[in-house]
This record gives C-alpha cells, sequence and structure tokens, in this order.
C-alpha cells in the first residue's frame, strides 16, 4: 500500500514503521489518522516479521491530534463515526500484533502520540523529550487509547493524575514511573537503541516471543478493553459540544499568538 503521511519497509525480519511529516510533527489528521491503521492492519498476519519499529523524522513523534480535524469533527457526525472507527483500529491493531512493537521515541508524544507508544511493548525514549495527553484541556474525553495505554504503563493513580489535568512529564519522569522501558540521553540514540532491542528479539526463537506477545495483549484487553471502548464513546459524544469548540479555538488563538 502506498502511503502519504508515514513510510513502511522490511529489512532482517524487522519491519519499520515511520512517521513521515515532520514539518506537521507528525500529528494525526484526517489522512495519518486513516492511513496509520491500515498500515497495521495487515501486520497481523505476517509470519516473516520478529519485531516492529515505530519511529518519526523531525523534532515530534506525534503532536497528537489536529486541531483542525477536531473543529470539522465538532460540526460533522459522518466524521465523528469515521474517527471513532479509525480509533478503535489504531488501538486493536496494536494488541492484535503478534510480535514485539517497539516505539522509538526521539520527541514529543502528544494526545494519540502518546496513546501509541503507550500501546507499545517496549519504549526507547530520549531522557528530556515530553509526554503528555491534554484531551481534557480541549474539553475532550482521554478516550483514543489514553485510559488503556497510561493506565497499563503508570498504574491507574497516576494515570488519573496525568489524564485528569493533562500536564505533561518527562521521558525520564516516565520511566521512573513505567511508561518508558529504555532511556537513552540524546534523540539521536533512540532509534539506534530501538533497532537494537528488534535486532535482539529477532534472534529468539518466534514461537516463545510471539505467544508471550499475544498474553500480553489479552492481558490488556481484559483489564482494560471495556473500559477503554466506553471512554472513546465518552469522547465522540462530548466532541460536538459548544465548550469543546471554544477550548479548541482559544488553543489555536494561543498557538498563534506564540508565532507571532
Amino acid at each position: 500500500m502506498e502511503f502519504t503521511t508515514l513510510s513502511f519497509r522490511v529489512e532482517d525480519g524487522i519491519g519499520h514503521l515511520r512517521f513521515i511529516r515532520p514539518d506537521l510533527h507528525n500529528r494525526f489528521d484526517e489522512a495519518q489518522h486513516a492511513e496509520f491503521p491500515k498500515a497495521i492492519a495487515p501486520l497481523a498476519a505476517r509470519t516473516d516479521l520478529a519485531a516492529l519499529v515505530i519511529s518519526a523524522e523531525g523534532r515530534s513523534f506525534s503532536a497528537g491530534g489536529d486541531l483542525d480535524m477536531m473543529l470539522r469533527a465538532n460540526q460533522s457526525e459522518a466524521l465523528r463515526l469515521r474517527l471513532t472507527g479509525e480509533g478503535l483500529a489504531i488501538i486493536e491493531g496494536l494488541l492484535a500484533i503478534p510480535y514485539p512493537v517497539i516505539a522509538a521515541v526521539q520527541g514529543a508524544a502528544v494526545g494519540l502520540g502518546a496513546s501509541v507508544i503507550g500501546c507499545c511493548d517496549i519504549v526507547v525514549a530520549a531522557r528530556q523529550v515530553k509526554i503528555a495527553d491534554p484531551h481534557v484541556v480541549l474539553g475532550l474525553v482521554a478516550g483514543d487509547g489514553g485510559l488503556m495505554a497510561w493506565s497499563q504503563s503508570v498504574g491507574v493513580m497516576r494515570a488519573k493524575r496525568y489524564l485528569l489535568t493533562g500536564d505533561a512529564i518527562t521521558a525520564e519522569q516516565a520511566h521512573a514511573m513505567g511508561m518508558v522501558s529504555d532511556l537513552v540521553e540524546t534523540p539521536e540514540e533512540v532509534l539506534p537503541a530501538a533497532e537494537a532491542i528488534a535486532r535482539r528479539i529477532a534472534a529468539l526463537p518466534r514461537c516463545g516471543v510471539r505467544g508471550t506477545k499475544r498474553a500480553f495483549s489479552r492481558l490488556s484487553r481484559d483489564l482494560f478493553g471495556a473500559a477503554f471502548e466506553l471512554s472513546f464513546a465518552y469522547e465522540m459524544d462530548v466532541i460536538s459540544g459548544e465548550e469543546v469548540r471554544g477550548a479548541v479555538e482559544a488553543a489555536q488563538a494561543a498557538m498563534k499568538a506564540r508565532k507571532a
């Protein structure tokens, strides 16, 4: 398949999926929100892969949801339905991959970007990168995987602390809490470190690795699956409201003021 927001290649039994729009901070606008689940869905059936590395170009891993897209969803039920289906497919698609998924986080992971890394099996990050889920700041429910990703990574109490405030943490803090498995000093070290782990896994007997990954995915579904689906439904319910529209427009105005 051909994509405009990401690239995919296979080398020595390892899949490499990469966000390729650094000028847009690899944000999840309509294009990336549609292409990412399409890219990962076929990977569940790949018997030739031992691991998948998800990385990104530029200063940001992903800036999360596009604000203009949120305003369009505020006014369009059709778009809200589409985003619901794609959002569910993103998280389910990551869980369905029967081999380890490694996130190489060289820059900020925000909103859905943070949810993606939280649903990966191994997370390598540079010490000072920012991780945040500011859904509530925009009047939104943290429903696009945030509840599952943060709860299984840092524990329910800490997940509440950061999902109910939208406060950011550094990768160093995330490492102490359990969301980041491997910490490196600089963004340049992230991808080589992630690829080294992937090669280590690729050298192991695949039956044991795959069975272990499947068991962990079952654990995630059993513990958080129902709550994740409910939180997503809540998010799509509130996104059509005036409060969300006002908060998003205020965020856009603040961004323009900072750039002026």
